[in-house]
């Protein structure tokens, strides 16, 4: 007998808040011609050893977890979800800055300027 039972959708690694989908829907309003979506991975720099990295992307890679927002594509690089899963992520604007900012259950520690986080 087939298995009928109906399972939930996966949730995505990273939650995006409304200001996160506006600020990708901007970037990709005035993105190269060949990019497909905007991509996260957490590439190995900082005092720390991994940091967060958003960049433009032009094609889509097999392992990368893909999230459909209503401004465009997001990726999350296939080897950074372990990093980055139950992670949240933020765009926040001020009197002098402005960047995507991540609230991650992941990171053990970060270091002093904010720049790295480990895991």
């Amino acid at each position: 007998m087939a298995d009928t039972k109906t399972r939930p959708a996966p949730k995505a690694a990273v939650v995006l808040t409304a200001a996160a989908e506006k600020r990708i829907a901007d970037l990709m309003a005035q993105a190269p011609e060949d990019a497909v979506g905007v991509k996260l991975s957490t590439p190995r720099r900082g005092c720390s050893g991994l940091a967060y990295s958003v960049d433009y992307v032009s094609e889509e890679q097999a392992f990368d977890e893909k999230i459909e927002t209503p401004g465009g594509i997001f990726y999350i690089d296939g080897a950074s979800v372990l990093y980055l899963i139950g992670s949240t992520m933020d765009w926040r604007e001020d009197d002098f800055t402005a960047g995507f900012v991540f609230e991650n259950p992941n990171a053990k520690g970060a270091c002093g300027c904010g720049e790295s986080f480990m895991v």
